[in-house]
C-alpha cells in the first residue's frame, strides 16, 4: 500500500492506494498551516493509523519541485513552502521512501498512465483552476525542462503593455475560478454554489453569462493555437473542475474553428479532448511518479 496526499489552497488530500490505483480510502483535511513544519505534522498525524501498511509516500504539491531532491520552491499558494525539502521532512518522520511531484504535472501523470495519455505520442494537459496548470508529455514522459518549468503556461502572458513593460498571464485570463467569480457577481449569485448555478445559467443559455463564458474561451482558445504550434501534440487535454461540464470542450473546439475562419493563415489542428481524471487527477499522477521515481533510482 502507499500513502498519497494532494496538497491544494484549500484542502489537503489525502488516499491509501493500492499499486494498480486502487483507492482504499480516501479523505482530506482544510490547509490551515503557516509553516513546513506544521503541514508536515498535520500530514503524520494522517498517515500514522495505516503506518504498518504503506511501503512509501507520494505527494502531489503547489510550486516548481525538484523530484529528485524533494524540494519545492515558489510554494505556489503555500508560499511558506519555498525552498523546503518535504521529501526529506516526511521521510524523517515515517520512515520510507517519499517523492513528490507539481501538481499540474501530477494531474498530466495521471492521464498518462491510466487516462487519455496512454496511448498516444504527446500531449499537453491544461488543468484550470485558480490559475492554469500545465503538463506536457513527449514520446510518452512527462517533460520537466531544464529549469523545471516545463509547462508553467500559467506565466505565459496573452497581452504586454509596451509602455509599461507589464503583461497580462494566461494564469488569469485562463483561470476557471476568476470566469466563476465574473458571471457570479454579474449575476449577484449567492456564494456556496456559484459554479454549479455559473453553469446552469450557461446551458439555459443567459446572455450575459454566456457573453463571459465566451470571452473566457476564446482567450483559452487561441492559447491552445499556441500551445499547438509549440510543440504539436497528439491532443491537448483539458481538466480541473470544470472540466466535467461538456460545454467547455465543445466551445473550445467551436472556437478553434471560429478563430481559424476569421485568420486564414492559421494551420494548426489542435484535438481538445477532456481529462479522463477530474477532482482525483493529483492523487493518481503522484503515485505513479512515485514508481517512476523509484524504478528510476533502482537503475543508477
Amino acid at each position: 500500500m502507499y500513502f498519497v496526499y494532494d496538497i491544494g489552497g484549500t484542502f489537503v488530500k489525502f488516499a491509501l492506494m493500492e499499486n494498480n490505483g486502487t483507492v482504499k480510502m480516501k479523505d482530506k483535511f482544510p490547509t490551515t498551516a503557516k509553516s513546513a513544519e506544521e503541514l508536515v505534522a498535520q500530514m503524520v498525524e494522517k498517515w500514522r493509523p495505516y503506518r504498518t501498511e504503506v511501503k512509501g509516500i507520494a505527494v502531489s504539491c503547489p510550486g516548481v519541485v525538484d523530484t529528485e531532491k524533494g524540494v519545492i520552491y515558489q510554494g505556489g499558494s503555500l508560499l511558506f513552502m519555498h525552498e523546503k525539502n518535504l521529501a526529506e521532512m516526511l521521510a524523517r518522520e515515517c520512515h520510507v521512501p517519499v517523492v513528490l511531484q507539481n501538481d499540474a504535472k501530477s494531474a498530466a501523470l495521471a492521464e498518462l498512465w491510466l487516462g487519455v495519455a496512454k496511448n498516444v505520442h504527446s500531449a499537453a494537459i491544461l488543468t484550470l483552476g485558480s490559475g492554469v496548470g500545465g503538463g506536457i508529455i513527449m514520446d510518452g514522459k512527462l517533460q520537466s525542462g531544464y529549469h523545471l518549468m516545463a509547462g508553467e503556461v500559467s506565466f505565459m502572458e496573452t497581452s504586454f503593455d509596451t509602455k509599461k513593460l507589464r503583461g497580462t498571464f494566461f494564469g488569469r485570463t485562463g483561470s476557471a475560478v476568476e470566469l466563476i467569480k465574473r458571471i457570479a457577481s454579474k449575476k449577484n449569485l449567492p456564494s456556496k454554489k456559484d459554479g454549479e448555478h455559473v453553469f446552469e445559467l450557461i446551458n439555459q443559455g443567459d446572455e450575459e453569462a454566456n457573453a463571459i463564458f465566451d470571452a473566457y474561451i476564446y482567450e483559452l482558445a487561441s492559447q491552445i493555437l499556441n500551445i499547438q504550434y509549440l510543440i504539436d501534440p497528439e491532443i491537448i487535454a483539458i481538466g480541473g473542475g470544470i472540466s466535467a461540464q461538456p460545454v467547455v470542450v465543445d466551445r473550445l473546439n467551436e472556437a478553434v474553428a471560429e478563430i481559424k475562419a476569421a485568420n486564414p493563415y492559421h494551420a494548426a489542428q489542435p484535438k481538445i479532448v477532456t481529462c479522463h481524471f477530474q477532482n482525483d487527477a493529483n492523487l493518481y499522477g503522484a503515485l505513479y511518479n512515485f514508481f517512476l521515481q523509484m524504478d528510476a533510482q533502482n537503475k543508477r
